[in-house]
């Protein structure tokens, strides 16, 4: 039991050995719970799973750093990364409940138009919006875009016209 006193230094401040196995340990609890999490947490990054990211790290840090006791930390982390779990799996299971909390993507251009009212609810100017149709397109001409979307994500989406028709 000493030992691990030792190691886990529970009651004094951390030297940098302890600030180091804390930081291994932490590495290796961090890497179990996004696992367990699922791919999804760093693929999408929607805000549920930004959401995710903000919180493991903030307190996982608190483990390292020994602001908090080690064993609450990780079952905090535990049970925020089973809540998102059960959050992802109720999003594809209902896509009002999908819709709630990732919200919906917003055509902001369509058939050579902007759409004011749109761009407004989405926040973007027209100059973020010609800079993902150059970015997404490899244009500026507004003659080729049929329309542009900004997805849950933040990100935008271009749809070119068919130039084959």
């Amino acid at each position: 039991m000493d030992i691990l006193e030792q190691i886990w230094n529970i009651d004094t401040s951390l030297d940098s050995f302890q600030m180091g196995i804390r930081g291994i340990t932490v590495f290796m609890s961090a890497l179990i719970l996004i696992r367990i999490s699922g791919r999804r947490s760093f693929g999408i990054g929607s805000p549920l799973d930004n959401i995710i990211v903000i919180l493991l790290g903030a307190i996982l840090s608190r483990a390292v750093v020994g602001a908090s006791p080690f064993i609450p930390v990780i079952v905090t982390c535990l049970a925020i990364v089973l809540l998102h779990r059960f959050v992802s799996w109720m999003k594809s299971k209902s896509p009002s409940f999908n819709k709630l909390v990732d919200g919906e993507k917003i055509i902001v251009f369509n058939d050579g138009k902007f759409l004011h009212a749109n761009m407004s609810r989405a926040q973007i100017c027209k100059e973020d919006i010609m800079q993902g149709i150059r970015k997404s397109a490899l244009t500026d001409d507004l003659n080729l875009i049929r329309s542009v979307y900004i997805e849950y994500t933040g990100e935008i989406t271009v749809v070119t016209k068919d130039t084959q028709a």
